[in-house]
């Protein structure tokens, strides 16, 4: 893909993942014809900042790939652990074991505001946190982010991993599933284990 220009860098991507140019400008908040005028009219000239971003962490490029500067230093090898967090009511965990890691561009990372050496990619297994996340998904966390509040997270009860939603109410965490389907959480003292900074999902 290096040796393609931006404009035809975006019509590739988009063809391989199935998406077209209008649902990509509305996901980066543009009017529909804003990526096909770009692709095929050179207007504008260049992607804004935001919008080059955005596109970029939805295919899992570089931003360099898509006419952003190129990263500096290497990737970032961040390892895959072989937990499959739950997205049901709770995955038995005796230990981590380390399968790998994947390359990733260091810009990226700092876009999502990763803490370095932090990361750890995990596979969610169920339905419950559907349809933000779904079975057999990569999630990227941050295992350096453990302060519960609003938003995505890793968390252990008693011995069961799980992804959830969590919240603060009355000064108590409190954890959901996005599915109105799935069984309750089950009871228990919640430890958090890291944010979820990132979702990565094949093509089906």
């Amino acid at each position: 893909m290096s040796d393609l220009d931006p404009r035809a860098a975006l019509a590739h991507h988009a063809a391989a993942g199935g998406v077209s140019l209008a649902a990509l400008s509305a996901m980066i908040g543009r009017n529909a014809a804003y990526l096909q005028q770009y692709v095929k009219r050179g207007t504008p000239r260049a992607l804004a900042d935001r919008d080059r971003q955005a596109l970029a962490a939805f295919f899992g490029v570089a931003e360099a790939v898509l006419g952003g500067p190129a990263a500096t230093g290497g990737p970032v090898r961040v390892p895959r652990l072989d937990i499959g967090v739950s997205a049901g009511p709770g995955a038995l965990v005796d230990g981590e074991v380390t399968l790998g890691a994947d390359a990733f561009d260091p810009v990226l990372l700092r876009r999502l505001g990763l803490t370095p050496g932090a990361g750890a990619i995990l596979r969610v297994r169920g339905s419950s946190m559907e349809p933000r996340l779904m079975d057999g998904d990569q999630i990227l966390i941050d295992t350096a982010d453990r302060r519960p509040r609003g938003g995505v997270f890793v968390i252990r009860i008693d011995d069961a991993t799980m992804v959830k939603r969590l919240g603060v109410q009355g000064g108590r965490i409190v954890a959901t599933s996005d599915n109105p389907a799935a069984p309750p959480v089950p009871d228990g003292a919640i430890a958090v284990i890291g944010r979820v900074v990132w979702q990565m999902r094949e093509t089906r």
